[in-house]
């Protein structure tokens, strides 16, 4: 091994798109291993930042879906060197890595995990939303041809009906591989997305409540979160049937509302 380090993996967040950003720890636990692997498919970084960081750390190899999830190659890699797998904002916030977690524990390889700034942190801090009001997160796909899923609203909706907020991601990859062919979704993108399913969800066998909160929704308000953590980031207030018109960053995400206090209605009103 090149730098004498202990075998193994370490999984370290990188933060949510700047060198700044990100750890003590996660710079010098990436800068000392023997292998350094960007996961370039759950999120995405500036090119200029990676190019930093990569000035600071050493050389940096990115790597898709496919070697995450059919690890065997990294296992027999991880038998004599260290590796360190850098993500996009905290390692632990995909299924995805508590897969490879897991899995790479029970071939008796040891996985360091090094925590970073998660969307999840920050979209509550940046929008001034109590995270006390936050009910299940959801992510938002493109549509498969005429096909589309209709579990991301109705999470959305059945949130709002109980008085709490969504927190939505957007997806990365019209392909769904996970194999480089990303184009994030963008405001119009989503929008196309809530429309088909909500059409969908109006003439299904749904719940009645379900469908009328549907039949409201494009009256509802939303927060477009566009390059939270970078120098780029900004946000803006806006209503569902609105949201296909604002331009976006380079990854987006929102928050769907449901009633809001005071405070809240206060603090969201400054990104009207």
């Amino acid at each position: 091994m090149e730098n004498g380090n202990e075998t193994g993996f370490s999984l370290i967040g990188i933060g949510p798109g700047r060198v700044e950003s990100m750890t003590i720890e996660a710079v010098e636990v990436a800068k000392n291993a023997d292998v350094r692997l960007y996961e370039a498919y759950t999120a995405l970084w500036p090119e200029k930042e990676l190019e930093k960081l990569e000035a600071l750390i050493g050389p940096i190899e990115r790597i898709m879906r496919p070697a995450v999830e059919r690890p065997e190659e990294l296992f027999e890699q991880a038998q004599s060197q260290s590796i360190a797998i850098l993500v996009v904002g905290d390692p632990m916030q995909a299924t995805t890595h508590i897969d490879f977690q897991l899995r790479a524990e029970k071939a008796g390889l040891p996985v360091r995990v090094i925590h970073g700034i998660s969307v999840t942190t920050l979209v509550p801090g940046s929008t001034g939303l109590s995270d006390y009001k936050f009910g299940r997160s959801t992510t938002l796909t493109y549509p498969y041809g005429d096909w589309i899923v209709t579990s991301p609203l109705e999470v959305m909706l059945r949130n709002q009906m109980q008085g709490l907020h969504t927190l939505v991601l957007f997806d990365l990859d019209p392909t769904g591989a996970g194999t480089g062919d990303q184009r994030p979704m963008q405001p119009k993108d989503a929008f196309a997305s809530i429309e088909k399913m909500a059409g969908k969800i109006l003439v299904s066998e749904v719940d009645d409540a379900l469908k009328q909160q549907a039949a409201s929704l494009f009256d509802s308000m939303c927060v477009l979160c566009s390059d939270l953590g970078t120098n780029d980031a900004f946000m803006k207030t806006t209503t569902i049937s609105n949201l296909g018109t604002i331009t976006g960053g380079r990854l987006n995400c929102m928050v769907f509302l449901a009633n809001m206090s005071e405070m809240e209605q206060e603090a969201v009103q400054r990104w009207s």
